[in-house]
């Protein structure tokens, strides 16, 4: 490990020689690393180095100042059945963004939102867009998936927001299907079964015999979901 002192400036570096005649600077994490020819002294890289130390102090900066802005909310949110973590983090942003990357939900504020006090609300606004996005991308292949075994179909369904603990509804005067987005909150399976249980309403209009008969044979274990979803409404 080598290290560039100017002033108050310090540099600290390693370097990894190669048989190449390119020379490269990458900043990782805040370490800097030069990459070199193996014949290149010592001097001429710390040279490379002065000539590039602001462009290098400048991207340790902007590593350090985005290091410290980065904090885990003390919260996870359902996505398909899985917890994840909320990551939050300020940026030289014009607006908002939400990226979902395995079981870490990152979502970048702007800086001015540092000042603003109920960021809790914009921050369950964002979670509430995402919820959209996913059930949009979801639902579709699940309603085609059901319509293909049941071989019915209602005139439509949509994404909406209902009351917190309904996930869905059937509306029999339209004969379509209403489906909450915060229906992703839940595994596949389940949400499978909420609408699955919404189709056989195209056929029953009440939780008869014959709508139970419907499920169970199409659903064998569908107790093991009732029990699951005993406190939600569908």
């Amino acid at each position: 490990m080598e290290r560039l002192n100017n002033k108050k400036e310090v540099i600290v570096y390693s370097v990894n020689r190669y048989f190449n005649e390119d020379v490269s600077i990458n900043i990782q994490n805040g370490t800097v690393v030069i990459n070199a020819p193996w014949f290149f002294s010592n001097n001429k890289i710390r040279k490379i180095i002065e000539e590039k130390k602001n462009i290098i102090l400048n991207k340790i900066k902007e590593y350090e100042e985005e290091k410290n802005q980065i904090y885990i909310r003390n919260e996870v949110v359902k996505i398909l059945g899985e917890d994840c973590k909320v990551i939050i983090n300020y940026k030289n942003l014009k607006k908002p963004t939400l990226t979902l990357e395995g079981r870490n939900l990152t979502i970048c504020l702007p800086n001015k939102y540092k000042r603003i006090t109920d960021r809790d609300e914009i921050l369950q606004k964002l979670i509430e867009k995402l919820y959209e996005k996913i059930a949009t991308e979801e639902i579709e292949a699940i309603m085609e998936k059901i319509r293909r075994i049941l071989k019915i179909v209602p005139e439509d369904y949509k994404i909406e927001k209902l009351q917190s603990n309904t996930m869905a509804k059937f509306n029999f005067d339209e004969k379509i299907i209403i489906i909450n987005p915060e229906i992703v909150k839940y595994s596949k399976e389940e949400i499978e079964f909420i609408i699955f249980h919404q189709f056989c309403h195209l056929k029953y209009r009440t939780h008869c015999q014959k709508f139970q008969e419907m499920i169970k044979k199409y659903i064998p274990n569908y107790k093991q979901y009732e029990e699951l979803l005993k406190n939600v409404k569908y």
